[in-house]
């Protein structure tokens, strides 16, 4: 199961700048971490998570396979990109396959680095492209009105439903909102899902500020954080030079850089689980002397469909599974400490898996 974010943002805003830091980060993983390039603008990364570093030593695994994102450098947008202009199509249609928005918006001051429109003014980037996103989403959904009210007419319940979301969404659009606002029945997220609507993706607004301002932020991320507020967005702070320069040091010389620096850990690391909370993502283990993995599901996934994202066969035939919570497992050694205190719980079908859960998968061949 991939998730994908992709990395948006106007020309230089740092952007490219970004995507490289990160898939060096990827690249110097690789000699502990499984990683690969699938093109030349994606790349794989694992997302930091202490946890099980502590569940591999426990089970003296001999390998740790950590979860992953990945981060797809989108084309650059530059404004009229819904009717085409610059690379707006292929902008528009990568954006499309990507699960979330990562908005890298420039917080910096650098007279060596021009503006596409000569002026640093990070919120009026971000509605540029959010004004290109909604007119993208605007033309789509006119087109359909016509076609769905015929339908719905006709009786064609699916088709009313997904009118009532057309038309709901369009209101919004057309007050300059984007169409995630659209308060939604959990019922309705499928069909609205099928919209495939570029407003409707989560936002991470990635705040590209000057070096100096890479641990406490600057007035311009400020305005940024703020606006992120409004709208149920989240917003990271990163030094885009800094994180390039750290992604290529070794591992024992980033510590120090890091203190220099006034930061705690890498700014990509923030990034990287931003974007793993922005997508709703939790984590589950599977712990054993061969190797401790950590795998992706969508919180609330239930126990069978957990399963499946190892293998669909451990889906199909989803018998039990062997539950330990985090901290127990860590608390009391390890498994056979979590079994001897009764914390090894059997769960069945309906059980929603939580974060941080060990789990060993019982199923029929």
């Amino acid at each position: 199961m991939g998730f994908k974010c992709g990395i948006v943002g106007l020309p230089n805003v740092g952007k490219s700048t970004l995507f490289n830091a990160l898939t060096e980060t990827a690249a110097a993983q690789a000699a502990n971490y499984p990683f690969c390039t699938i093109e030349p603008n994606v790349g794989e990364v694992a997302v930091p998570d202490p946890r099980i570093d502590k569940l591999a030593s426990l089970a003296k695994s001999a390998q740790i396979i950590p979860t992953r994102l990945t981060f797809v450098d989108i084309a650059g947008l530059v404004r009229g990109a819904s009717k085409g202009e610059g690379l707006g199509n292929q902008f528009l249609a990568n954006i499309r396959e990507v699960d979330a928005i990562v908005h890298v918006v420039r917080c910096f001051e650098d007279s060596d680095v021009t503006h596409v429109e000569n002026r640093i003014d990070p919120v009026a980037d971000i509605e540029t492209i959010e004004t290109e996103l909604m007119l993208a989403d605007l033309d789509s959904l006119e087109k359909r009105v016509d076609a769905l009210e015929k339908k719905a007419r006709g009786g064609d319940k699916e088709s009313k439903e997904a009118l009532d979301l057309v038309k709901g969404s369009l209101a919004l659009l057309r007050d300059g909102k984007p169409a995630r606002l659209l308060t939604r029945k959990p019922e309705e997220e499928k069909i609205f899902s099928t919209l495939g609507l570029l407003t409707a993706k989560p936002v991470l607004y990635v705040c590209n500020v000057e070096e100096g301002a890479a641990a406490t932020g600057n007035d311009f991320s400020k305005k940024v954080e703020a606006r992120a507020k409004e709208e149920g967005a989240v917003s990271v702070v990163i030094s885009a030079k800094i994180e390039s320069e750290i992604a290529v040091l070794p591992r024992a010389e980033r510590e120090d850089y890091l203190g220099a620096v006034g930061l705690k850990e890498p700014g990509l690391d923030r990034l990287i689980r931003a974007g793993y909370g922005l997508l709703d993502l939790v984590t589950y283990f599977t712990v054993g002397p061969k190797e401790a993995r950590a795998w992706t599901i969508t919180r609330g996934t239930r126990a069978p469909a957990a399963a499946g994202v190892i293998h669909t066969d451990f889906e199909r035939g989803f018998i039990r599974s062997e539950t330990i919570a985090y901290d127990d497992y860590v608390s009391l050694g390890g498994e056979a400490g979590a079994r001897d205190a009764g914390k090894l719980r059997l769960e069945g079908k309906e059980y929603v898996v939580a974060d941080g859960d060990v789990m060993h998968f019982r199923f029929a061949t």
